[in-house]
């Protein structure tokens, strides 16, 4: 007959640390969970703006309304901001459209809400303020009229809706399909390595060590 003795007291202090330590680890990752969406916050807004600059500067005739006049894709004349903010409940980017400052060729004011009228694809109607004349270049030739001139399609067909339309595009392909990948989060939330790494210090340390392998696996992570 074999006996087996078998001391149950160390095994159970041991089993008690690992899951002291497991508990530790998920505490210390929601703790860290902040950080990591502040930093993919600043990380995104800094690539989406500048995925709207590139865009905006092959494809004009869909984003130059989110521009001063002439400036399509110029950091420094965006009439847009990107702002992001970092709840219990994740992360939210919002974007607004700044006022026109600069005047188009032929006129004498800024188109004021340009930004958000051609976006939203809002009729016009242009009047003359200064004479009873209104004086516009309409393909070459120089058109005087009295009467007001109605716009019904301010921008063009193609800016109605282009600033959604790339911001849209962004979120749903280049964002799940690069940026997650290329910064390593996604596979860093998919697979926490550290866990078990750490799991021979778990049976000293408990939940403090847990703790802190949990938040540093979060909160440590910053995209490239």
């Amino acid at each position: 007959m074999i006996k087996v003795k078998f001391k149950t007291t160390d095994f159970m202090k041991e089993m008690d640390s690992i899951v002291q330590y497991a508990n530790g680890f998920m505490d210390g990752a929601q703790a860290g969970k902040k950080q990591l969406l502040e930093t993919i916050g600043a990380k995104t807004k800094e690539i989406l703006e500048s995925f709207i600059d590139s865009n905006a500067r092959t494809n004009q005739a869909v984003l130059h309304h989110v521009y001063e006049w002439q400036q399509s894709g110029n950091a420094a004349s965006r009439l847009f901001d990107i702002e992001y903010t970092t709840s219990g409940g994740g992360l939210t980017l919002r974007s607004t459209f700044r006022q026109s400052v600069s005047v188009k060729n032929g006129s004498t004011t800024p188109f004021y809400d340009k930004a958000r009228i051609i976006e939203e694809g809002i009729p016009v109607r242009i009047k003359a303020k200064v004479s009873s004349v209104l004086s516009f270049n309409d393909g070459g030739e120089q058109v005087f009229t009295k009467l007001p001139i109605d716009v019904s399609n301010p921008g063009g067909s193609e800016a109605n809706g282009g600033f959604q339309r790339i911001v849209d595009s962004f979120f749903n392909s280049y964002w799940k399909q690069s940026f997650l990948k290329t910064s390593g989060i996604a596979d860093i939330l998919r697979n926490p390595i550290q866990f078990k790494q750490n799991l021979p210090r778990a049976k000293a340390g408990g939940r403090s060590v847990g703790y802190d392998v949990g938040y540093r696996w979060i909160a440590a992570r910053e995209a490239r």
